[in-house]
């Protein structure tokens, strides 16, 4: 999975791609394929944090933009990684940049491996969540919609697993303490927010496959292909 993750961001054109591990089983894998693998600390408690000791330990620069494609989206599409980079190359006051798209199948509204994303009319996010957000009260009932997903006036919004910032935010963001939000609902981004920072978000330009977080999401995914 992490080889298939590597090979679409070599797609992208990056000019350097990075494989961040802090397991030797891991390493010993991918260095088969992939000439940088950075070994890291096993105390990062999310992947921004372990970037920022990649950034640190090969000394990039603070203007780069690095793209966090964690390894879990074996299927992302490259055009993602180089739209999300685009965005902080055309917006240089924001602070970070993800994706998100429109979720087409109920189950993904409710279920809490699927983030949702609430998005601003500036497209700033404005929250992302394990839960059904928004709270469409008239549209729900127990724990389902009770109108076809296609006659809402709105979209839900699925949060894609990619991160865009510039080296010196990811310095940045490692000297953040956690908060509240960011813990209870697991989500790194909730960080950013809480400190007041801005994130942006854009639709995903090609509509990326679900991350595999179950053996049963690979099991579905691979039915599709």
């Amino acid at each position: 999975m992490i080889q298939h993750v590597f090979e679409r961001a070599v797609e992208s054109g990056a000019n350097a791609v990075y494989i961040a591990t802090d397991d030797n089983r891991i390493r010993e894998r991918c260095v088969e394929f992939c000439d940088s693998v950075v070994m890291t600390s096993n105390a990062h408690e999310n992947g921004t944090s372990r970037i920022a000791e990649v950034i640190e330990s090969t000394c990039i620069k603070d203007d780069e933009i690095i793209i966090n494609v964690q390894g879990d989206e074996p299927f992302i599409p490259p055009e993602n990684i180089v739209q999300l980079a685009k965005l902080l190359i055309e917006n240089t006051d924001a602070a970070m940049s993800t994706l998100c798209y429109p979720i087409d199948d109920e189950a993904d509204i409710f279920n809490p491996n699927v983030v949702k994303a609430v998005v601003d009319e500036h497209q700033q996010a404005l929250y992302f969540s394990r839960s059904a957000i928004p709270y469409a009260r008239e549209y729900f009932s127990d724990n389902s919609l009770n109108v076809d997903i296609n006659e809402l006036p709105f979209s839900f919004m699925r949060h894609i697993g990619l991160y865009g910032y510039r080296a010196s935010f990811v310095k940045t963001y490692k000297d953040l303490s956690p908060t509240p939000l960011s813990v209870h609902e697991s989500l790194e981004q909730l960080r950013v927010l809480e400190h007041g920072y801005r994130i942006l978000m854009a639709s995903a330009s090609v509509a990326p496959p679900h991350g595999i977080d179950t053996p049963e999401d690979l099991e579905k995914l691979l039915l599709t292909l």
